[in-house]
Protein backbone atom coordinates (compact mmCIF):
# COMPACT_ATOMS: atom_id res chain seq x y z
CA UNK A 1 0.00 0.00 0.00
CA UNK A 2 2.62 2.65 0.78
CA UNK A 3 4.46 2.17 -2.53
CA UNK A 4 2.35 0.69 -5.35
CA UNK A 5 -0.96 2.51 -5.45
CA UNK A 6 -2.12 0.96 -8.72
CA UNK A 7 -1.90 -2.67 -7.61
CA UNK A 8 -3.00 -1.85 -4.06
CA UNK A 9 -6.10 0.02 -5.28
CA UNK A 10 -7.10 -2.74 -7.69
CA UNK A 11 -6.58 -5.41 -5.02
CA UNK A 12 -8.56 -3.42 -2.45
CA UNK A 13 -11.49 -2.65 -4.76
CA UNK A 14 -11.56 -6.20 -6.15
CA UNK A 15 -11.61 -7.53 -2.60
CA UNK A 16 -14.56 -5.27 -1.78
CA UNK A 17 -16.42 -6.28 -4.92
CA UNK A 18 -15.88 -9.99 -4.23
CA UNK A 19 -17.04 -9.41 -0.66
CA UNK A 20 -20.32 -8.06 -2.00
CA UNK A 21 -20.89 -11.26 -3.96
CA UNK A 22 -19.64 -13.95 -1.56
CA UNK A 23 -22.53 -13.53 0.88
CA UNK A 24 -25.00 -13.54 -1.99
CA UNK A 25 -23.44 -16.73 -3.37
CA UNK A 26 -23.47 -18.38 0.07
CA UNK A 27 -27.18 -17.61 0.50
CA UNK A 28 -27.99 -18.70 -3.06
CA UNK A 29 -26.17 -22.01 -2.60
CA UNK A 30 -27.56 -22.46 0.92
CA UNK A 31 -24.06 -22.40 2.41
CA UNK A 32 -24.47 -19.53 4.87
CA UNK A 33 -22.99 -20.17 8.30
CA UNK A 34 -22.56 -18.18 11.49
CA UNK A 35 -18.80 -18.65 11.17
CA UNK A 36 -18.93 -17.32 7.60
CA UNK A 37 -20.90 -14.26 8.69
CA UNK A 38 -18.42 -13.60 11.49
CA UNK A 39 -15.42 -14.15 9.21
CA UNK A 40 -16.95 -11.84 6.59
CA UNK A 41 -17.40 -9.04 9.10
CA UNK A 42 -13.94 -9.61 10.58
CA UNK A 43 -12.15 -9.47 7.22
CA UNK A 44 -14.11 -6.34 6.26
CA UNK A 45 -13.07 -4.61 9.47
CA UNK A 46 -9.42 -5.67 9.09
CA UNK A 47 -9.19 -4.48 5.47
CA UNK A 48 -10.69 -1.09 6.27
CA UNK A 49 -8.50 -0.75 9.37
CA UNK A 50 -5.34 -1.43 7.33
CA UNK A 51 -6.34 1.24 4.81
CA UNK A 52 -7.10 3.71 7.61
CA UNK A 53 -3.63 3.10 9.09
CA UNK A 54 -2.04 3.97 5.76
CA UNK A 55 -4.26 7.04 5.40
CA UNK A 56 -3.21 8.20 8.87
CA UNK A 57 0.40 7.93 7.71
CA UNK A 58 -0.31 9.81 4.46
CA UNK A 59 -2.45 12.51 6.12
CA UNK A 60 -1.01 12.93 9.65
CA UNK A 61 -3.06 16.08 10.20
CA UNK A 62 -6.20 13.89 10.13
CA UNK A 63 -4.72 10.96 12.06
CA UNK A 64 -7.17 11.34 14.95
CA UNK A 65 -10.14 11.23 12.55
CA UNK A 66 -8.81 8.04 10.96
CA UNK A 67 -8.13 6.50 14.37
CA UNK A 68 -11.63 7.36 15.59
CA UNK A 69 -13.13 5.99 12.38
CA UNK A 70 -11.26 2.69 12.82
CA UNK A 71 -12.18 2.43 16.51
CA UNK A 72 -15.85 3.19 15.87
CA UNK A 73 -16.01 0.75 12.96
CA UNK A 74 -14.44 -2.11 14.91
CA UNK A 75 -16.17 -1.51 18.25
CA UNK A 76 -19.64 -0.98 16.80
CA UNK A 77 -19.57 -4.02 14.55
CA UNK A 78 -18.04 -6.27 17.19
CA UNK A 79 -20.55 -5.29 19.88
CA UNK A 80 -23.45 -5.50 17.42
CA UNK A 81 -22.38 -8.99 16.35
CA UNK A 82 -21.83 -10.08 19.95
CA UNK A 83 -25.18 -8.77 21.15
CA UNK A 84 -26.91 -10.47 18.20
CA UNK A 85 -25.33 -13.82 19.12
CA UNK A 86 -26.10 -13.45 22.83
CA UNK A 87 -29.73 -12.62 22.01
CA UNK A 88 -29.91 -15.78 19.90
CA UNK A 89 -30.34 -14.12 16.49
CA UNK A 90 -29.56 -16.25 13.45
CA UNK A 91 -27.47 -13.43 11.97
CA UNK A 92 -26.21 -9.98 12.92
CA UNK A 93 -28.24 -8.80 9.93
CA UNK A 94 -31.48 -10.11 11.47
CA UNK A 95 -32.78 -6.77 12.77
CA UNK A 96 -36.51 -6.17 13.03
CA UNK A 97 -38.20 -2.84 12.52
CA UNK A 98 -39.26 -2.51 16.15
CA UNK A 99 -35.69 -2.68 17.49
CA UNK A 100 -34.26 0.12 15.35
CA UNK A 101 -35.61 1.44 12.02
CA UNK A 102 -32.21 2.73 10.85
CA UNK A 103 -30.51 -0.65 11.30
CA UNK A 104 -33.57 -2.41 9.91
CA UNK A 105 -33.41 -0.54 6.59
CA UNK A 106 -29.61 -0.69 6.55
CA UNK A 107 -29.57 -4.49 6.78
CA UNK A 108 -32.83 -5.38 5.04
CA UNK A 109 -32.30 -3.38 1.87
CA UNK A 110 -29.50 -4.97 -0.11
CA UNK A 111 -29.30 -1.82 -2.26
CA UNK A 112 -28.87 0.43 0.78
CA UNK A 113 -26.31 -1.89 2.38
CA UNK A 114 -24.32 -2.21 -0.86
CA UNK A 115 -24.39 1.55 -1.57
CA UNK A 116 -23.37 2.45 1.97
CA UNK A 117 -20.50 -0.04 2.06
CA UNK A 118 -19.34 0.74 -1.49
CA UNK A 119 -19.53 4.51 -0.94
CA UNK A 120 -17.59 4.25 2.30
CA UNK A 121 -14.85 2.11 0.73
CA UNK A 122 -14.70 4.33 -2.37
CA UNK A 123 -14.22 7.38 -0.15
CA UNK A 124 -11.25 5.86 1.65
CA UNK A 125 -9.85 4.41 -1.59
CA UNK A 126 -10.11 7.84 -3.26
CA UNK A 127 -8.23 9.44 -0.35
CA UNK A 128 -5.59 6.77 -0.75
CA UNK A 129 -5.19 7.29 -4.52
CA UNK A 130 -5.29 11.08 -4.06
CA UNK A 131 -2.02 10.84 -2.11
CA UNK A 132 -0.36 9.70 -5.35
CA UNK A 133 -2.38 11.40 -8.10
CA UNK A 134 -5.40 13.60 -8.77
CA UNK A 135 -6.27 11.39 -11.73
CA UNK A 136 -7.61 12.71 -15.03
CA UNK A 137 -8.61 16.39 -15.02
CA UNK A 138 -12.06 17.18 -16.37
CA UNK A 139 -13.35 20.77 -16.45
CA UNK A 140 -10.57 21.75 -14.07
CA UNK A 141 -11.45 19.09 -11.48
CA UNK A 142 -9.40 16.04 -10.70
CA UNK A 143 -11.41 12.82 -10.96
CA UNK A 144 -10.02 11.35 -7.72
CA UNK A 145 -10.68 14.40 -5.47
CA UNK A 146 -14.15 14.68 -7.04
CA UNK A 147 -14.85 11.04 -6.21
CA UNK A 148 -13.65 11.65 -2.63
CA UNK A 149 -15.92 14.70 -2.32
CA UNK A 150 -18.94 12.84 -3.75
CA UNK A 151 -18.50 9.81 -1.50
CA UNK A 152 -17.67 11.71 1.70
CA UNK A 153 -21.37 12.13 2.65
CA UNK A 154 -21.85 8.37 2.30
CA UNK A 155 -18.84 7.71 4.55
CA UNK A 156 -20.19 10.21 7.09
CA UNK A 157 -23.62 8.54 7.12
CA UNK A 158 -21.96 5.11 7.40
CA UNK A 159 -20.05 6.36 10.46
CA UNK A 160 -23.32 7.65 11.93
CA UNK A 161 -24.85 4.21 11.35
CA UNK A 162 -21.86 2.68 13.13
CA UNK A 163 -22.60 4.98 16.08
CA UNK A 164 -26.21 3.72 16.01
CA UNK A 165 -24.87 0.14 15.93
CA UNK A 166 -22.77 0.86 19.00
CA UNK A 167 -25.61 2.54 20.88
CA UNK A 168 -28.25 -0.11 20.10
CA UNK A 169 -25.87 -2.97 20.88
CA UNK A 170 -24.90 -1.30 24.17
CA UNK A 171 -28.55 -0.90 25.14
CA UNK A 172 -29.24 -4.52 24.18
CA UNK A 173 -26.31 -5.81 26.23
CA UNK A 174 -27.32 -3.67 29.22
CA UNK A 175 -30.88 -5.02 28.99
CA UNK A 176 -29.56 -8.59 28.85
CA UNK A 177 -27.35 -7.96 31.89
CA UNK A 178 -30.24 -6.39 33.81
CA UNK A 179 -32.52 -9.32 33.01
CA UNK A 180 -29.85 -11.85 33.99
CA UNK A 181 -29.20 -10.10 37.32
CA UNK A 182 -32.92 -9.93 38.05
CA UNK A 183 -33.23 -13.66 37.34
CA UNK A 184 -30.24 -14.40 39.58
CA UNK A 185 -31.72 -12.26 42.37
CA UNK A 186 -35.09 -13.99 42.02
CA UNK A 187 -33.35 -17.38 42.18
CA UNK A 188 -31.41 -16.33 45.30
CA UNK A 189 -34.60 -15.10 46.96
CA UNK A 190 -36.30 -18.43 46.24
CA UNK A 191 -33.40 -20.31 47.82
CA UNK A 192 -33.45 -18.04 50.88
CA UNK A 193 -37.20 -18.56 51.35
CA UNK A 194 -36.87 -22.35 51.24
Amino acid sequence: MPFDHVRATWAYLLSGLLDAFDGHAARLLNQSTKFGAMLDMLTDRCATMCLLFVLAQFYPRYMLAFQLSAALDIASHWLHLHSSIVRGAQSHKAVDLSSNPILYYYYNSRVVLFCMCAGNELFYAALYVMHFTRGPILLGFGLVPTLAALTFPVAAVKSAISAVHLYVASVNMAALDTKERAEQAAGANKRDCV
